[in-house]
């Protein structure tokens, strides 16, 4: 299972233009290839394993707590909490499969649709359901929104500093391939062509 072509080709773009680093130099030495450096991150990964067995039991602490004050909440933070239920598990499968995959295989669009995943969607839900009063927060709910919410901060900054220097090295990598290229297929060079023209004899002109 991967991406749709389209929305792989928007990552990519969108990953360009965000973790590109302009001021990055190129290697000074053709010979020094990328091609054999690992990129993956050690710590996003050991978040990511530790956050697949954590989610169940922030679900699963969640679903009890809405259960006890279900009573309690005004119908407005009924449907509120019920919708954001259904949306946290079904962006939380997608989010940890594309940080796997984009993590693990070095893959720079599942890695930019985790971060976007993390910091415009999962975080912003985990802070409102851990500071809204209204929805009559219980000790064990605050607790288990505190290490989500943690471990969210911690992938999107890890994850920030990951797509940085993939997208930077396939960048340097393309344009090492380019200079293959170059030397493989040489461009003529203009002064050469032009003393190769002047020493060619003119037909029918005899020595003055």
């Amino acid at each position: 299972m991967s991406l749709p072509q389209p929305l792989r080709r928007r990552l990519s773009s969108f990953s360009r233009t965000v973790f590109t680093d302009s001021h990055r130099t190129d290697p000074q030495y053709p010979g020094d290839r990328p091609d054999n450096e690992i990129v993956s991150s050690l710590p996003l990964q050991m978040s990511l394993y530790f956050n697949v067995y954590f989610f169940p039991f922030w679900w699963l602490s969640t679903v009890v707590m809405l259960h006890l004050k279900y009573p309690v909440l005004s119908d407005y933070y009924k449907f509120i909490l019920v919708t954001i239920m259904i949306l946290t598990s079904l962006i939380e499968v997608i989010r940890l499969y594309l940080g796997y995959m984009g993590n693990l295989q070095e893959k720079v669009p599942e890695l930019a649709g985790f971060w976007l995943l993390s910091l415009l969607l999962q975080l912003p839900i985990i802070l409102f359901l851990l500071f809204n009063e209204g929805l009559k927060i219980q000790p064990l709910e605050r607790a288990v929104h505190i290490v989500f919410a943690l471990f969210l901060t911690f992938q999107v900054i890890v994850a920030f500093v990951t797509l940085k220097t993939m997208v930077n090295k396939l960048a340097t990598h393309f344009r090492l391939n380019e200079f293959d290229q170059l030397e493989e297929y040489p461009r003529p060079n203009f002064y050469s062509l032009g003393k190769e023209e002047r020493a060619v004899p003119v037909a029918g002109r005899g020595p003055s």
